[in-house]
Order: structure tokens, then sequence, then C-alpha cells
């Protein structure tokens, strides 16, 4: 479906174009602009309420920036759909986050505008950094820099590491701090006070703009003049805002806040600030979903809310979507509540994901209990570490491809310490629509090769809940479980909670000529492959390992003395994961078998549905099916040949 720009929009193909305008069109051309992305949001879907807030600003940026020369690093992503639509991007725009289509999320090698590819947070400053040391070491002084980060993923240490580390630079370093209260869901902790503590001062928001035109006058006298307006402004901050000195500490100058949604002003205030050399942080207030009263209501639902009618705000039903079987997500939630009631000692921990994960559910239920850290994967590991020193079992949360964040902490403050924090890995495997930056990949290798670790992954729904009771007992110790986004295929699955043996798995079914090797969800695709095969002739067998670590060997010494085709099958990479596993198995034992291995290749795989990927990598059903099929004729070219 094709979607019409508006009169001002229609005309701009590049920033080149936008400059041509005059300000007083600025504002037309910032309601056109929102109106596009509602239009095509709704039909299309994508993320939604984090680039209407940001709107004014992504006009603002290229209408003063000179774009790409000047480098503009939006962080995480979210933001960004406002910044593609001006850059050239508008007429493909529709195929956003769709196999073979744009990136949801800015990246290099998708347009020069995008000068870092991002998609998790909080990399914005280091990116912007390194780029404006670069430019100021070849001498390029005109060049700016500029990174756009949320008050959310300032949460994060990495991003104060990189204002500690620019407050020493004399680089052309401008960090705009889009402060809406959000990130997924509302931001907490200590820097979110703080920043309402400045957007709320009466008498600093009152005093602001007089004194800014009083040390304008004053530095145009001289440098020495310049040093002398300084001193007085930051000690004017210090007086009027209680503890108001965080980024003037680490040698920025901090300017505002301002209105994010004037756009007027923006222009003039990003003017002023191309001009002053040095790390300096703009404060920006905006609403996440600005111009869209239901997103502006409820910006947790809107963040992502799939397709909708624009007009009545109703969220559609994917078509693909099967109602009756439960999120896995959800099955977490809930489970986790019911095992908390049960276990006082439990304790559930989250890095700013609690609607994602569902342990909004365990807040509501148990909110004593139950801590969103905000952005900060690593302080959440370590966290959970020091409650388990305590005699508690905290079941931590994280989407798999942001446990990469913390690894450290779980080898050094968890598995070294031997401590009982339970990992609840969510979107593990093949992510969708959010691409690589998302994918949950490499869990199962990254996570394999550390001691004291019981990693495992469910089937199904039941699996998941059992693998968590199993996970909570006393003596289980660090325990990994890895499950995907999505649905599951269990509606029934409020079931007993029973204890699994740790490192056992299970048959699926008997069969002939060969056996195919299946951990976690994707071990679906093997039954529906099996069913296929049946009707073809092939029996395969099909075994669930459950565990990659302890890897069951009993059921391993099983298959390999009665099958010499086998087909390993993970929704992760193959190197190093599940199949290496069992190879690694097979020649510490001594047997001889023909081994496959299906899963992620060694490379990056792109943004599309679940299913396009799983196909695409070769390990959906009919992907397997092909595998079996291969591996059975060249089991019967070869007893020809003999």
């Amino acid at each position: 479906m094709e979607i019409e720009a508006g009169e001002l929009l229609k005309r701009i193909n590049t920033p080149a174009d936008l400059k041509r305008l005059d300000h007083a069109d600025l504002v037309k051309l910032c309601g056109e602009l929102r109106q596009y992305i509602i239009d095509t949001v709704s039909v299309h879907g994508g993320h939604f309420a984090a680039s209407l807030g940001v709107v004014e600003l992504s006009v603002a940026l290229h209408y003063v920036l000179n774009t790409p020369y000047d480098q503009l690093v939006w962080d995480v992503g979210h933001q960004a759909y406002g910044h593609k639509i001006l850059t050239g991007r508008r007429e493909v725009f529709h195929t956003n986050r769709v196999l073979g289509g744009i990136s949801g999320f800015p990246k290099r090698a998708e347009s020069e505008y995008d000068s870092f590819g991002v998609g998790h947070s909080s990399t914005s400053i280091s990116a912007a950094l390194g780029m404006a040391v670069a430019s100021h070491y070849k001498g390029e002084t005109d060049r700016q820099h500029v990174a756009v980060i949320g008050d959310g993923a300032m949460t994060a240490g990495m991003a104060f590491e990189a204002l500690n580390h620019a407050g020493i630079e004399k680089s052309n370093l401008l960090v705009i701090l889009n402060d809406n209260c959000m990130s997924i869901d509302p931001n907490v902790g200590a820097l979110k006070e703080y920043l309402t503590s400045i957007t709320t001062s009466k008498s600093w928001n009152r005093f602001r703009d007089d004194i800014g035109h009083v040390l304008a006058k004053i530095s145009e006298i001289g440098p020495d003049a310049l040093g002398i307006a300084k001193k007085i402004e930051k000690s004017i901050k210090g007086t009027l805002l209680k503890n108001s000195n965080l980024f003037e500490s680490l040698n920025f100058r901090y300017f505002g806040p301002v209105d994010g949604h004037d756009i007027k002003r923006l222009v003039n205030t990003l003017d002023d600030l191309r001009d002053l050399p040095g790390p300096k942080l703009l404060h920006c207030i905006t609403v996440k979903g600005k111009g869209y009263a239901l997103a502006e209501k409820d910006q947790t639902t809107w963040h992502a809310p799939g397709l909708f009618d624009k007009i009545t705000g109703e969220i559609k039903k994917s078509k693909t979507e099967k109602p009756a079987a439960p999120k896995y997500q959800d099955v977490f939630g809930h489970t986790l509540v019911e095992l908390a009631e049960a276990n006082d000692k439990i304790m559930g921990i989250t890095p700013a994901m609690p609607s994602g994960s569902s342990m909004n559910i365990m807040m509501k239920a148990l909110p004593d209990r139950a801590f969103d850290v905000g952005i900060a994967e690593q302080h959440a590991v370590t966290f959970s570490a020091g409650l388990a020193t305590q005699g508690m079992v905290p079941f931590c949360n994280i989407y798999s491809s942001f446990m990469q964040r913390a690894y450290d902490q779980v080898i050094h403050d968890v598995a070294i310490q031997n401590l009982h924090v339970v990992f609840c890995l969510d979107r593990a495997g093949i992510a969708g629509a959010d691409g690589p930056t998302h994918h949950g990949a490499y869990d199962l290798a990254y996570m394999r090769c550390i001691p004291n670790l019981v990693v495992s992954a469910p089937m199904n729904e039941e699996e998941l809940r059992n693998l968590m009771y199993t996970a909570q007992l006393d003596g289980a110790g660090p325990f990994v479980i890895r499950y995907p986004r999505g649905q599951g295929v269990m509606p029934d699955w409020r079931r007993p909670l029973n204890a699994i043996p740790i490192g056992k798995g299970r048959k699926i079914s008997d069969g002939e000529e060969l056996a195919l090797l299946s951990i976690g969800h994707i071990g679906n695709e093997a039954v529906k492959a099996c069913v296929l095969l049946n009707g073809e002739g092939i029996f395969p067998a099909h075994y669930d390992l459950r565990f990659v670590k302890p890897l069951d060997e009993d059921l391993l010494h099983e298959v390999f003395r009665k099958f010499k085709k086998i087909i390993t099958i993970e929704d992760g990479c193959i190197q190093g994961g599940m199949g290496s596993a069992v190879l690694e198995f097979m020649a510490d034992h001594g047997y001889q078998s023909t081994v496959v291995r299906l899963g992620i290749p060694d490379e990056v795989i792109e943004h599309g549905e679940q299913q396009e990927l799983w196909s695409l990598c070769g390990y959906d059903h009919h992907g397997i099916c092909d595998a079996v099929r291969k591996i059975t004729v060249s089991r019967k070219t070869d007893s020809l040949a003999g």
C-alpha cells in the first residue's frame, strides 16, 4: 500500500532539500513527517512512539547540521524513523523491518547518513566521541559530532564511561539528552529523579533565558570575559538547582531544558551550539508518542504496537497469531509468580524490560520482590549475585542478545562463585524483524563453555515451567533457561509443576535410519518434519536434548550406538553450539558417524519474520526434511556403490 506524503515532505529527498525551506515552513513539515510515520507504521508495522517524540529534533538536526559530513548518531535507533525518511529513504520506508527491506535501525551499509549502526542502547556517546577524536586528529575542526540519547539509555554504565572520557577531550561533541521519562517502560532510578528536578525547577526555568542573554553579551568582550562568563553560569546553576552540576562536573557545558517540540527554538539553539567548542549537553524535553493521543497516554503499549487502525486506535492481530497458545514470556511471568508465592526466597530482576519480559506480572503481584534496575545489564547480573550470597534465589530475566553485555559478570560474579542465580534468556534464537542486533544467536555457545553453569532450553511451555521449577530448587546452582520470542505450542499449558533431572533429555519418537537431535522450541519444527517424512516412508528418530550443559551422555551413547546418520537442529549459531557439543562427544568417545548440523550459519542474519529466517537458514521443517532426504539418499547411494 502506497503512503502519500504531504506537500512539503514529498519534496525532501535529502537534507539539502530540507535546507531550502524557510523557518516558517518547518512547523508544517514536522506535521507532515509525523503524519507520514503514523500512516506508514499503522499499515506496515514497526516501532512507533519513539520516533513521533523526536520529529522536531530530527528536522532541526538535519536543517542545522551539514550531514553526512557532520556525524549524527542515534542511540538504539527506535527513534530514527524521521531521520531515515528525511535522508532519502521515504519511498522505501514501507519496507522497514521486512525481509529484504530497510532495517528498523540505523545501519552503515544502508546509508551514508547512518554514521553508526545501533540496536543496543547507550553506545551513542562512545561512538560519537570516537568520531570526534578522529576528526580532531585529522584537523577537521569544522566537523560536528552529535549523539542523541534517551534518558532511559543514560542509566547504562557505558554512557557514563563515555561522558567521563569526553569531558577531558577538546573535540566537537554535542550530546542531546532526549528526556521523555521512558525507555520501553517508564524509567526508574536516581537519574530520573535528578532530571525531573531540573525540568520542574521554576526558579531555574524562569531565570535560564534571561541569564543566557546576559552571558552571551559578556562573552563577546573577549577570551578573558568568556572564562568569567562560564564561571558565573556554573555558579548560578549550582545555586538554583540542587545537585545541578552532574554534567558540568564532567566538564560538559549544560544547556536546557528546552522544549523538544518547539522546532524554531531547537533550530536557533542548535545554531548557537555549533559555534561553541568542546563537549556540550543539550537537555530536550519531549513526549514519547507526540501527536498521536493514544500513544501519548499509553507509551509502553505504543512503543511497537504492530498494525493498527490509525483512526480508532484498534491494534490488529497478526495474521500468523494463534491466540490459543501463550507467549513464552507470559508463561515465564505467570510461572514466576506461582513459584515465588510458594518460595519466599525467589526474587525477580530485569534491566528495563518489565513488559517485554513479563516481569511486570511479578512487579504487580509481589512488588517488594521484583526489581527493574534500568538499562544496566551488568549491574542486573551482579546485583542478582549479591542477592544469591544472602540465600535469595534471583530470577534474572534478560534478552539473550542483551546478556552479551554482561558476560564478564556471569563468569566472574556468578559462575566462579557458584552462586544460585537463574538466568532466563528471552528472545533466544532468531528474534525476527529487529534483525541482527537482537537475534539471540550465541547464548548456547557462549554459556556452555562456562564452568558450574547448567544450560537448558524448553521445547514447549510445560517444559519451560518445569525447568523454572527445577532451577529454583536447592542445590541447582547457576542455571540458564533460554526460550524464543513469540508464542508456544500448548493451549493447555497450566499443568502441575515437576522437577526435570538436570542433564537429562528425552525421546520424542522412535525411528529408523537416522536420528534428529534438537534443543529448544525449534524441536517443534522437527516434529512437523517427521510427520512429512513419515508420509514419504522415511522414519527418523527424534530426541529432545533439553540441556546443552550438562549433556545427557546416556542418551547420546544410545544415539551413536544405534545410528550412523545424525542431524542436530538448533535455533542458535552452528559454531560452538549444541551441534558442536555433540561432535565433541562423538570425538571424545571414539564414535564414527556422519553428523550434519543445522542452525544459524556463521554470518550476520538480517531482519525478517522468524519463520522466514528459519527457512533462510535451512532449519525450518522444510529445511530439516531436505537435510534428511539428502543424508538418506547419500546412505542409499553408498549402499548401492558397495
